[in-house]
């Protein structure tokens, strides 16, 4: 089997299973899947921090400056062009610090070569 049988790619015409799959990883601390997800020069914006730049820097976001320690993700609504994808719902969890988490997100993804390339997060509250 090659490798990039093991690779997920997105499919343009099911940007609702992107987005709940690249969820499920980051809800289950799953780094390695979240990975597959990621073009290589991909950039992650989010609230409170200096733009991540390059999958690696995105997955130290997630392994070592990430304040939550577990939540779940619940996506309300996903919509996509082909290119950019576009959802919207809610978040709670724990942060390390045991602080209770509750809040609304909204997300913007590009896609290129069939993985994500740039997101951006959006929060209805201050930065988490």
């Amino acid at each position: 089997m090659s490798q990039d049988m093991n690779i997920r790619t997105i499919h343009p015409a099911d940007p609702e299973g992107l987005v709940k799959g690249l969820f499920g990883c980051i809800d289950g601390r799953d780094w390695a899947g979240l990975s597959e997800f990621l073009h290589d020069e991909a950039i992650y914006e989010r609230p409170g921090y200096e733009p991540f730049v390059g999958k690696p820097a995105i997955l130290d976001f997630y392994l070592t400056k990430r304040i939550i320690s577990l939540g779940h993700h619940l996506v309300e609504k996903v919509l996509s062009d082909g290119a950019n994808i576009a959802c919207w719902g809610s978040f709670s969890g724990v942060a390390k610090n045991g602080h209770d988490l509750s809040m609304r997100f909204a997300d913007v993804y590009r896609i290129r070569e069939g993985r994500i390339d740039l997101r951006r997060t959006f929060f209805d509250s201050p930065a988490i």
